[in-house]
């Protein structure tokens, strides 16, 4: 009776014990999961190239520390698949392996052609000669890495240097729809994607036509260019346009005009050895890229890249120098991540001062404001309650109630802004950025070039191309051949709001002098169209001998004003024997409903 008693009561306290172990195991799963749910949620991504791809295990820690979630890279095809009966996974499983264990979730990519795919022995031309090779390969890394990856892209800038063939468009959507098929009989929870260099709607539009269409999940693209022309032209009101062009072009050819925006890679070089000019800027524009990206609807957002490699002139992309010191861009990732969340929700914009910028999130039932001046400008801001400011560097100051704030172009974090403003941005969520004029009303918009433009609808990007002409009562501007080849060229961006997507028909006038009237000069105008940048045909224009203005207009019919490069049109001197001097440029519809 006595050792029954006994059994039974260390029985009940057995399994008090099991029970309360069970719970705790289910609590810490439970938060596993959620973790895992949320961090797949996670806008924040680091793209790798493939010449520092091998240093994952030394870099996929350290992107974990700062805040990043995602991770674009896979291995080349012809790297799995050097022979049609040869698989080596030990670099992409060591990968997946690894990614794993840092809790970074994965984004692959299908790239490029096995060299006995390839139509010349390497692994970039086409088209394939034979598509089941494509077909298989597709299949076989879909079915091996299932549980770990969901999210793949066809190639990589198809558009671009990295595929050669005939007919692009007609290729990308084969390699597309065949990609599409394979994947989904593996799993339709696995995710397809498209992609370009840049932002090349054109290309997309093309691709769609070609059989594309419905056979992909998620839209990538790699704007470098109009990330430039926010840190350089202060031009992030064409870039918030971006989203809203996307799916635009989507629904004129019929796909779902909701589905995933991706940014795949973006992002500006800074100097390899420490440059506090550089950096400074480079930091600047990762806050900014993915500040701007996130409010209007891009989903996942790459920089490109963790470490290095660097391309020319002393310079590279990484978060993390070539000598493993990092950046001040991983200090601003790290500060934004833990301010606005690892899945931030944006709830509205403010426009701060006159001009600047503001975007509100929520992270913990705190309120964030991120807000920036536009370049070149400072915005003098004062708000009634005691507030928080952090920099983009972490550096935390505390105000007081009616103390005045500085905004500059670097970004500022605000936190205990007043309820009314909260409020407000509440409101302003729905409606229409407030940043730039809405020119959907008029016929025609204008740039006057001198010591400051004067835009109305369009604006001159990559102003170093050019100079700066007189500058006394009346001034201009001045081809630039010092400068090199770019020298030759001015670049000119119209609002999305008067031209975008599906407008095609345009007359586009300049109005030129020659520098030397005795001096031949002339010009060429190149524009974006639906198949790419192109010089207008027969278009060559002679700017008269003497010393008066002249204008002279084109006229095109296949425009497509996006914004691919960074800029819709550019006049091109690159043959003129002379220099020439422009005052104004014109965009006009010639018909208004197109």
């Amino acid at each position: 009776m006595t050792y029954n008693k006994k059994y039974k009561g260390e029985g009940e306290e057995m399994l008090k014990k099991m029970k309360i172990i069970f719970i705790w195991f289910i609590f810490f799963s439970s938060q596993i999961f959620i973790y895992a749910q949320d961090s797949f949620k996670s806008p924040f991504g680091i793209a790798s190239g493939a010449e520092w791809s091998k240093e994952f295990p030394r870099f996929n820690p350290i992107l974990k520390k700062n805040g990043i979630r995602w991770l674009r890279y896979f291995p080349e095809w012809n790297t799995i698949q050097s022979e049609q009966d040869k698989w080596n996974w030990e670099f992409a499983d060591e990968l997946v392996a690894d990614c794993k264990k840092n809790g970074l979730h994965l984004s692959g990519g299908f790239a490029y052609f096995a060299r006995f795919a390839s139509a010349d022995g390497g692994t970039r031309k086409g088209p394939i000669k034979d598509i089941e090779y494509w077909r298989k390969y597709v299949k076989t890394v879909a079915e091996r890495y299932k549980n770990d990856i969901k999210y793949w892209e066809v190639w990589n800038e198809f558009n671009g240097s990295f595929y050669q063939g005939n007919n692009k468009a007609q290729e990308y959507a084969d390699l597309v729809k065949a990609a599409y098929e394979e994947v989904k009989k593996v799993s339709p929870d696995i995710k397809i994607g498209i992609s370009c260099a840049n932002f090349d709607l054109g290309f997309f539009d093309a691709a769609i036509k070609a059989g594309a269409g419905g056979h992909f999940d998620f839209v990538a693209v790699h704007p470098y260019e109009n990330l430039a022309s926010v840190i350089n032209d202060g031009d992030e009101a064409n870039y918030l346009n971006m989203a809203a062009s996307l799916r635009k072009m989507l629904k004129e050819n019929k796909q779902n005009g909701n589905i995933a925006l991706w940014i795949t890679e973006t992002g500006i070089q800074s100097t390899i050895q420490a440059d506090e000019t550089t950096d400074a800027l480079q930091a600047e524009a990762l806050i900014k890229v993915y500040i701007l990206s996130i409010v209007q609807g891009f989903e996942k957002i790459f920089w490109f890249e963790a470490r290095g490699p660097a391309y020319g002139k002393n310079t590279d992309h990484g978060l993390i120098r070539h000598d493993w010191t990092e950046r001040p861009a991983l200090r601003s990732l790290q500060t934004m991540v833990s301010l606005i969340g690892e899945v931030p929700i944006y709830t509205g914009w403010l426009k701060v001062g006159n001009e600047g910028y503001g975007f509100l999130f929520s992270n913990n039932n705190s309120d964030i404001l991120v807000a920036w001046a536009k370049i070149d400008t400072n915005e003098k801001i004062v708000f009634q309650t005691p507030i928080k400011i952090i920099n983009y560097i972490g550096e935390e100051k505390n105000l007081s109630a009616g103390e005045e704030i500085i905004l500059t172009r670097r970004p500022l974090f605000i936190l205990n802004i007043p309820r009314e403003l909260i409020e407000q941005a509440y409101k302003n969520k729905e409606l229409p950025f407030p940043w730039g004029t809405d020119y959907s009303n008029v016929d025609e918009v204008y740039c006057r070039l001198g010591a400051t433009n004067m835009e109305k609808g369009i604006k001159q990007v990559r102003l170093e191309t050019s100079a700066v002409e007189n500058g006394l009562t009346e001034s201009w501007r001045k081809t630039n051949f010092a400068h090199g080849s770019e020298g030759r060229y001015m670049y000119f961006r119209v609002d999305p709001s008067f031209a975008s997507f599906g407008t095609k028909e345009l007359e586009i006038t300049v109005v030129a002098k020659r520098v030397s009237p005795d001096k031949s000069a002339g010009m060429i105008l190149c524009y974006e169209s639906l198949n790419g940048y192109r010089g207008v045909k027969n278009g060559w224009w002679t700017i008269p001998e003497d010393d008066k203005w002249h204008s002279h207009t084109w006229v095109v019919n296949d425009a497509n004003f996006v914004g691919g490069w960074g800029w819709n049109f550019r006049t091109d001197a690159i043959s003129s024997p002379n220099e020439f001097y422009i005052k104004e440029v014109k965009v006009k519809k010639i018909n208004k409903k197109n």
